[in-house]
């Protein structure tokens, strides 16, 4: 790989245009290093020489535009850091230079969206994006959007409600302000999020969110979902939670104890969820009941 090349990327902050590469190198060149792997076209005409993380594809799309990219949507959300549904492409405000969307691009026609500063970017801001974000998925990954912006610490629900209300009339938003009631900042996961919705459809009690329940030793530990005043707790459990031999049997040793100071824990698995959330409640329902009569 040319070592001139190599260090224009570097001073430029990782990526480079073909124009500023062919000072440097010949065009054989910079398509050889592209066919061999050694460059990486970020966009057309833009290149790296890493594997492009989020932020260096929006610099990269600067270069391409000749300013600067306005994050939205799916990719604003991934900036502040509440993003739950990854859509593999980058989001951002038609800049009205002739940018089209396509190869991992969609560009947005959204005038007069309100923008915020977030990681040195200009991005729609936080509750905007929250909010249209919401109204465009599913209903359990509005609810997991709703809750993982309030998680962020970006919004609140003051912020969620007046941004509702000036979308008003716009595709989705009743399912978005309904919802709104039931988003609650503390649970960690969209599939925590999902599980907790369909509870609520069903008509269980709602659970306490992060609920701590202390050890015969001093020992502490959270549970995802808890119904304190019997003693019954469930969690969902993620492919990625049992990873390893240490987890599991870190997760094992926290289940054994958790039973020992006299509490219920259901699992809760992807399947339970998405395939079969009526047996779930009922399975849940019934572990209640039980324990309230044993209560």
């Amino acid at each position: 790989m040319n070592a001139d090349a190599v260090d224009m990327i570097s001073r430029a902050d990782g990526v480079a245009t073909t124009a500023d590469l062919l000072t440097v190198m010949t065009r054989q060149q910079l398509d050889v290093a592209v066919r061999r792997g050694r460059l990486i076209r970020v966009w057309r005409g833009v290149y790296s020489v890493e594997q492009p993380d989020l932020l260096m594809r929006l610099r990269a799309l600067d270069l391409l535009i000749g300013g600067h990219a306005v994050a939205c949507l799916h990719t604003a959300a991934a900036l502040y850091g509440f993003g739950v549904e990854d859509t593999g492409a980058v989001h951002v405000l038609d800049p009205g230079s002739r940018l089209r969307s396509g190869g991992g691009l969609v560009v947005h026609q959204r005038e007069g969206a309100p923008l915020q500063l977030v990681t040195g970017r200009h991005a729609t801001s936080p509750g905007w994006t929250a909010v249209e974000v919401a109204r465009q998925v599913r209903r359990p990954r509005a609810l997991a959007t709703l809750d993982s912006a309030l998680h962020s610490g970006w919004c609140s629900p003051a912020d969620l409600a007046a941004t509702i209300d000036r979308h008003r009339g716009r595709r989705g938003i009743v399912t978005v302000r309904n919802l709104l009631p039931l988003a609650d900042g503390r649970a960690e996961s969209a599939m925590e999020s999902e599980a907790r919705l369909v509870m609520i459809d069903h008509g269980l009690p709602r659970p306490e969110l992060q609920h701590l329940i202390r050890g015969r030793h001093g020992e502490c530990w959270r549970v995802d979902f808890a119904w304190p005043q019997v003693r019954v707790a469930a969690e969902y459990e993620s492919v990625d939670w049992h990873a390893g031999r240490a987890e599991m049997l870190r997760d094992k040793k926290r289940f054994a104890g958790v039973q020992d100071v006299g509490w219920i824990v259901i699992p809760i698995v992807v399947d339970d969820v998405h395939r079969h959330p009526a047996r779930l409640c009922e399975r849940i329902r019934g572990h209640l009941d039980r324990a309230s009569l044993a209560s």
